[in-house]
């Protein structure tokens, strides 16, 4: 029997353990943290969006921004409804919501952890709780076992590299499955916080903290250059703005964001400029009395409508019937681009992913074996694969983790 050990206990490293252990292995996990899937239990805000229900598999992995092509193979194995069936067999009833994210029923992410544990707990896979691997052993170009950090070695046929990325660092992510790959020869690319905010010195978004937009288009924009456009949502923070919009275009920032960043929301995508001319005009004649300041009610949120005024340049305090036809021009433009200054994302403290790591082209994408020492195996963040927000990435971590755990049973 073959003896295959997991370092992480993360999405990926359970399912790389489970995988061996179904597939005749002996495997054991080996985790720094005091229990399984730390950063699982908060993900999705704690309900953990476990995959995307998207019933195309070339329309999911259109969603990947970086190891598509790598992530075929794998992907094509083990599908996001391959996954959703094999939670089920475990007892866990999931559940479709809006962009087609999938999550547990109950809307624990608690439920997710406590099913594969007992997968695990099935398949008498040995967990090794609060033990860090300090490295990884080899000899002859072939993996030979790890070590510990208190100096104890374990010997095995196969390593499976599981550690995570940098985001969430409370969570036990601090990046020791990179160092573990660069000491054993393997190329890792620069690392990115990803799926995060995007920070901005404009002081309005102070102001408007926790107004959420919704229905709203959004663009960013490297110079003239367009890097993401989308509809959906958008939150303004303290330091910028965030929300499921934002999480996607921040995948894009490092990969084209050289030039001068500025994001442009779009108030009111459904209405062409004629129509919202043609609106803005009704609303005036039922308020030509009033200051412009208090007519836009029914057109914008009501915190918004300052700031609004403001960046069309009109005196707020105008009456309504002195409004001119280029201030009315210059409100629309501002309603249909309402511009925001970028300059930077949030950190790794709140990305919800790393974007970067081990090298793919250094990497087997049907078994996840490394090309350059025999017997060790990548699965999940620590490759250098990421994706949208919305249930792809842990699918990945899924995917992955499938691949790494069966080839590494099979030898």
């Amino acid at each position: 029997m073959r003896k295959v050990l997991v370092i992480g206990g993360g999405a990926s490293g359970m399912m790389a353990a489970i995988s061996a252990a179904e597939n005749g292995a002996s495997a054991e996990i080996f985790e720094k943290n005091e229990k399984l899937g730390k950063k699982l239990y908060i993900t999705g805000k704690g309900r953990c969006n476990v995959t995307n229900a998207c019933g195309d598999p070339e329309q999911f992995l259109g969603h990947m921004v970086h190891g598509k092509n790598f992530m075929y193979s794998s992907f094509y194995s083990f599908t996001n409804t391959d996954m959703m069936d094999y939670l089920e067999g475990l007892g866990l009833r999931l559940k479709t919501e809006r962009g087609q994210r999938v999550y547990p029923a109950s809307d624990k992410a608690s439920d997710v952890i406590r099913a594969l544990s007992g997968r695990l707990s099935e398949l008498e896979v040995k967990v090794h709780l609060n033990t860090e691997v300090s490295r990884i052993m080899v000899s002859d170009g072939a993996c030979t076992g790890i070590l510990l950090s208190d100096g104890r070695t374990v010997k095995a046929d196969a390593v499976i590299l599981a550690a995570g990325g940098l985001s969430y660092p409370a969570t036990g992510s601090t990046g020791d499955g990179y160092r573990m790959a660069g000491e054993l020869g393997h190329s890792v690319t620069r690392l990115y916080p990803s799926l995060v905010s995007l920070k901005s010195p404009d002081a309005f978004c102070r102001e408007l903290t926790g107004l959420s937009l919704r229905n709203i288009s959004m663009t960013l924009k490297s110079g003239k250059k367009k890097v993401y456009s989308g509809f959906g949502e958008m939150l303004f923070t303290h330091q910028g703005i965030s929300g499921p919009l934002v999480l996607t275009a921040s995948t894009l920032v490092h990969k084209f964001g050289s030039g001068e960043l500025k994001v442009y929301i779009d108030l009111k995508p459904a209405l062409d400029e004629e129509t919202l001319d043609a609106r803005i005009l009704r609303d005036f004649e039922s308020a030509t009395n009033k200051h412009i300041k208090n007519a836009l009610g029914a057109l914008l949120p009501a915190s918004i409508i300052p700031v609004v005024i403001k960046k069309a340049g009109i005196d707020p305090d105008k009456y309504v019937h002195d409004i001119t036809k280029e201030e009315r021009r210059v409100l629309l433009h501002t309603v249909k681009s309402f511009e925001i200054n970028i300059n930077g994302t949030g950190d790794f403290s709140e990305a919800v992913i790393t974007q970067g790591g081990a090298e793919t082209r250094e990497i087997e994408p049907s078994s996840m074996e490394s090309k350059k020492v025999r017997g060790l195996f990548f699965a999940g963040e620590v490759i250098d694969i990421d994706a949208e927000t919305g249930g792809y990435n842990l699918q990945a971590a899924w995917s992955t983790g499938r691949a790494a755990g069966i080839a590494a049973a099979e030898g």
